[in-house]
């Protein structure tokens, strides 16, 4: 047969087929979930995520080992304190958890680069990522106290900030404040497009942040839209971040490739908790390879546009990667 193109051509050698790839991956890249809390001698596997443990800040050193041993060295802070309370005080206290945990870990692992988390949902007694009006969520008082929490982990040493609660303005605030407070070079990583997913039940139950009543849909979005999720990207664009989030990743690929065909910005996507946890049940019955799907979603996400990619898997692949099964 006469063809002038085979396409196979290509595809006839492991070492041809990654010369020419379209998706590289690497380990600088990634970002690693850590749970800190509030207490001490604790290393306490995670119910619901097989594999994943909340630390208290005395026992940071067992996980802390393992991601520079990997060659991960990026983390995203998320903590869990010992009081709650209607306003989530102790999210910016100058001596609650993330801010003693960022605090330990830029003393003993200088190397590491360290993102927090900026919520409330974790430190409010109501669960909700906000201050409460009724039961409903002042977006603009709940500003100044994303604001408050932003300023204490960046004087605790947070190389990034990443606000996740989805208040309207709240980058172009957040940004206006940590300059006022010194910290103009501090990026923030924004959760544009966060979707009020059915995936965040593991990552609930991990940080102990389920609402006490009602649900989060009237700040988080709806899983129906797709334009809403690019004017909030562009919102955020236009209010100062410096990289943009896709949230959950596998569900909203679509997002993740429009996003970034349209932004010039890095795009990060969060292979959330209900996705880990999906791979681990059907990996455990048998039913799937899990390293190869983990490295199957992982390169998903990078080839529709993530520049960034926060896993829990995160060692694993780094793992995958110097075994040359992913790169």
């Amino acid at each position: 047969m006469d063809l002038l193109y085979r396409p196979r051509r290509l595809r006839t050698s492991d070492s041809l087929r990654k010369m020419v790839r379209e998706t590289r991956v690497s380990k600088e890249s990634l970002i690693y979930p850590l749970f800190a809390v509030d207490g001490e001698g604790i290393v306490e596997e995670i119910p619901s995520m097989e594999g994943q443990y909340r630390y208290s800040v005395d026992q940071l050193s067992v996980i802390m080992d393992q991601l520079v041993n990997s060659g991960v060295e990026k983390v995203l802070l998320f903590g869990i304190p010992a009081h709650k309370d209607v306003c989530g005080s102790q999210a910016y206290d100058e001596n609650g958890i993330v801010q003693r945990t960022v605090r330990f870990i830029r003393e003993h692992y200088p190397s590491v680069y360290v993102v927090t988390d900026v919520c409330m949902c974790e430190y409010t007694s109501h669960g909700h990522c906000g201050i409460l009006d009724g039961e409903y969520v002042d977006n603009d008082k709940t500003l100044e106290y994303l604001n408050r929490i932003a300023v204490s982990h960046a004087k605790a040493g947070a190389h990034m900030v990443a606000p996740s609660d989805m208040m309207d303005g709240r980058i172009g605030s957040m940004r206006k404040a940590l300059d006022a407070a010194g910290f103009a070079d501090i990026p923030i990583m924004a959760y544009s497009a966060k979707y009020a997913s059915a995936f965040y039940g593991p990552f609930r139950d991990a940080a102990g942040s389920a609402p006490a009543f009602g649900d989060r849909k009237s700040y988080q979005m709806d899983y129906h839209n797709r334009k809403e999720a690019l004017k909030e990207v562009e919102l955020d664009v236009a209010e100062g971040a410096d990289i943009v989030m896709v949230k959950p990743a596998l569900s909203y690929l679509d997002i993740i490739r429009e996003v970034a065909d349209r932004h010039d910005l890095p795009v990060a996507a969060y292979s959330v908790s209900g996705e880990y946890a999906m791979i681990k049940a059907a990996s455990r019955a048998g039913f799937i390879e899990e390293e190869k799907v983990v490295c199957e979603s992982a390169v998903s996400i990078y080839r529709a546009g993530a520049d960034i990619l926060i896993t829990y898997y995160a060692m694993e692949l780094a793992r995958f990667m110097d075994e040359g099964k992913i790169g």
